[in-house]
């Protein structure tokens, strides 16, 4: 993807939040002109006549919203339920207290150490995963402390994973979403996420059509990087603070994308909610538009119609929330901007690290979001 489609795409997704369809359309166009990535000409076999405005709804915390589904209900979080924290790797059989597990993943491509909630509660049918992603000089219990989505885990009744980097495989903690080892299915870091994935799915029972990745920073990037590499395994990605697939191929490069946006490939074909807080000083704002743009970029199913909308609830920082659809009026995106907010994990709690207590609650509008997307079927094989 040369810079000139890059710079189209984003300039498409701005027109595109801004409700002039047509011209976001033909700047897509002229990004894909001839010599564009690989895959990128899909768009222009679209119609540009489906492209509708739909009315904005607002972007208040998922518990406070009155669109929120089935669990709008239910009640806020409270504490963290104390779990137990044990090597046994058989799936539980009988009903018991919520349990953390410690365990550990070998295969060729490498071995990796994973927290696994359980959450306390019986399921009568298979429960979801989702598979969370820690930032650099992070690991699994600060980045559980903090996003909190232990809490909502024992509420809703997922599994929660927690896998953690290795200090040989990166010094700072650092996923190694901009090493080319590291970017493609069947090796690297994304084959041993992705088993990891699997042994959890087969051995605990989780639903395949339900499994969902999400992640902070570094780990938002690697999110970004699992969706791409591995389509047929997640069915919806979450990236918080994060970069685009492929936006860099090597540590210099990575820097520069953590200013610049980078210019990334094409992204997975995957439902896609991105928070950012537009006073990131770490990972310019600029990276969520390039992480949706990536996402656009992947679409079997354009053009888009976009919603907006803006809140500033009591006690929270204020926010943009947009949502892009397809032809089809289904959701290919969301993107929340944290107005104010700086390089961490909106609404997480003080007690882990890169945590902004005063944000929306980016652990809520995530679960919510997931919940609403299981697996859409005739998804492509990973590439």
């Amino acid at each position: 993807m040369d810079h000139n489609r890059t710079a189209s795409i984003a300039a498409a997704l701005q027109l595109t939040r801004e409700g002039r369809l047509a011209e976001a359309v033909a700047a897509i166009q002229r990004g894909l002109a001839p010599g564009a990535a690989p895959g990128a000409e899909r768009f222009q076999a679209r119609p540009t006549g489906a492209a509708h405005a739909s009315p904005a709804r607002t972007c208040s915390p998922a518990g406070q919203r009155g669109d929120r589904r089935a669990s709008a209900q239910r009640q806020a979080p409270g504490p963290l339920p104390q779990g137990h924290r044990t090597d046994h790797t058989a799936r539980p059989r009988t009903a018991t207290g919520p349990q953390t597990l410690s365990l550990s993943h070998t295969e060729p491509a490498g071995t990796r150490r994973f927290d696994l909630y359980v959450p306390s509660r019986l399921a009568d049918r298979s429960r979801p995963l989702l598979v969370m992603l820690h930032g650099g000089s992070q690991n699994a219990s600060d980045f559980a402390a903090g996003t909190r989505m232990n809490a909502l885990a024992e509420r809703d009744g997922f599994l929660v994973a927690y896998p953690e980097q290795s200090s040989a495989a990166n010094s700072g903690g650092y996923w190694n979403w901009f090493s080319p080892a590291d970017q493609g299915a069947g090796a690297g870091e994304p084959s041993i996420l992705a088993g990891i994935t699997g042994r959890i799915v087969a051995e605990y029972g989780a639903d395949r059509d339900r499994v969902y990745v999400a992640g902070l920073s570094a780990g938002g990037a690697m999110a970004a990087v699992m969706g791409a590499t591995y389509p047929d395994v997640y069915a919806a990605v979450g990236v918080h603070s994060g970069i685009a697939y492929r936006a860099a191929n090597d540590v210099i490069s990575a820097f520069t994308a953590m200013r610049t946006g980078g210019i990334p490939g094409a992204g997975a074909d995957l439902p896609l909610v991105v928070f950012h807080g537009d006073n990131d000083s770490l990972v310019a704002p600029v990276n969520a538009d390039r992480v949706i743009a990536a996402r656009l970029a992947a679409s079997l199913n354009g053009p888009f119609a976009s919603e907006m909308a803006r809140s500033a609830d009591p006690g929270r920082r204020p926010c943009t929330r947009t949502v892009i659809r397809d032809a089809d009026g289904a959701v290919a995106a969301e993107s929340w901007t944290v107005h104010g907010a700086g390089h961490a994990w909106s609404g997480g709690d003080s007690a882990g690290s890169y945590t902004d207590p005063s944000g929306p609650s980016a652990s809520e509008e995530m679960v919510r979001f997931f919940l609403e997307h299981p697996r859409r079927r005739s998804r492509p094989a990973g590439r």
